[in-house]
């Protein structure tokens, strides 16, 4: 199990790193660096680096191999060791890491029609939306490894109240990266808003763009405010609450005000596209946060101790009215049997 513990990790990272990439190349606009050859550059593998949007997108293709690489090689340890305890069957990492290998391709075949496409929204947002879900695939293989607070979800109790609030976040961060994706792709809708919290509209941006970027400010205000409830409840039942998923929910709300504080940045200070790649990076570590808070939750949800059983004691005969004490009273009567029963089956 140790290694298919370091593989996930080292997946975890491979894939974070290339997410982010991602979000440098949308940003820049350097997915079409290659025009529309895939999976070569202009007929090479290693073309001349002439160009930084070139640079950019054979970099990012790059990441993508070894991602791909690290996630068959996660699979194929975690085949290798599926006779130790709790490495193959439900609930263990071989079954995730088998389908991370699934996603994984679907992605990379994603990625050549963004390209054949000439990197379309509809394209663009449905590769991110797919890698999304190859990180959350990666991040289940590495919980269930015992890393990434798996080992201590496995033996706390927790709620299954705190487990639907940890699902609705992991929700709203899945549509909050969503919208992020499209207001960063679609042309001026990233700077269709010039002031904040409220929207002042930028009168050379489409209000349709701008609109985009509005729907995306109100789901993050949503899982902003969904998140601070859910901490407060859960260090309010701290006594009933595992806390590797009090700790997860604090880290979520961390990176939450953190991106609040890049956003801010990234209106008021006009940062240049590059840097404003942070913005989507931390959303990257929502996204991560949340889904992992939501999974560890549902795996302490299901530790719910079993109550004690109350031993069984022999009932207590009546006595008869009027009888001396300790005197039995009579066996009841077909006829009251009956009408016990009926009443019984009422209630």
């Amino acid at each position: 199990m140790k290694a298919v513990r370091r593989l996930a990790i080292a997946a975890l990272v491979v894939a974070c790193t290339h997410l982010v990439f991602g979000a440098i190349v949308r940003i820049s606009g350097s997915g079409m660096g290659c025009g529309n050859n895939w999976p070569k550059c202009y007929g090479y593998w290693f073309p001349p680096f002439s160009r930084p949007d070139l640079i950019i997108e054979v970099c990012h293709r790059y990441l993508a191999s070894i991602l791909t690489l690290t996630v068959v090689s996660l699979a194929f340890v975690a085949y290798r060791h599926r006779r130790e305890p709790g490495v193959a069957g439900r609930g263990g990492p071989l079954r995730s890491a088998v389908g991370a290998v699934g996603v994984v391709f679907f992605a990379a075949a994603l990625g050549g029609l963004t390209v054949k496409e000439g990197n379309a929204p509809w394209a663009t947002v449905a590769h991110w939306l797919v890698a999304m879900t190859l990180l959350a695939m990666v991040a289940v293989t590495a919980i269930r490894a015992g890393t990434f607070g798996g080992a201590s979800a496995a033996v706390q109790h927790g709620s299954r109240r705190t487990f639907r609030s940890a699902r609705g976040a992991a929700i709203l961060a899945i549509f909050a990266v969503a919208f992020g994706g499209l207001t960063a792709k679609l042309p001026g809708a990233a700077v269709g808003c010039t002031t904040i919290p409220m929207c002042g509209p930028n009168p050379n941006v489409e209000r349709a763009f701008i609109y985009v970027q509005m729907t995306h400010r109100t789901i993050a205000l949503f899982l902003v405010l969904h998140l601070i409830a859910m901490v407060i409840l859960v260090h309010r039942r701290r006594e009933r609450e595992a806390p590797i998923v009090i700790r997860a929910a604090d880290i979520a709300l961390g990176l939450v005000f953190l991106q609040l504080a890049v956003a801010s940045s990234m209106i008021l200070l006009h940062l240049p596209p590059v840097l404003r790649s942070l913005h989507e990076a931390t959303g990257v570590g929502i996204w991560l946060s949340c889904f992992s808070l939501a999974y560890l939750a549902h795996r302490a949800a299901k530790n719910q101790p079993v109550p004690a059983e109350i031993p069984a004691t022999a009932p207590a005969v009546p006595a008869t009215p009027g009888a001396p004490c300790g005197v039995p009273a009579p066996a009841p009567s077909a006829h009251t049997m009956a009408v016990i029963v009926a009443r019984g089956a009422d209630l």
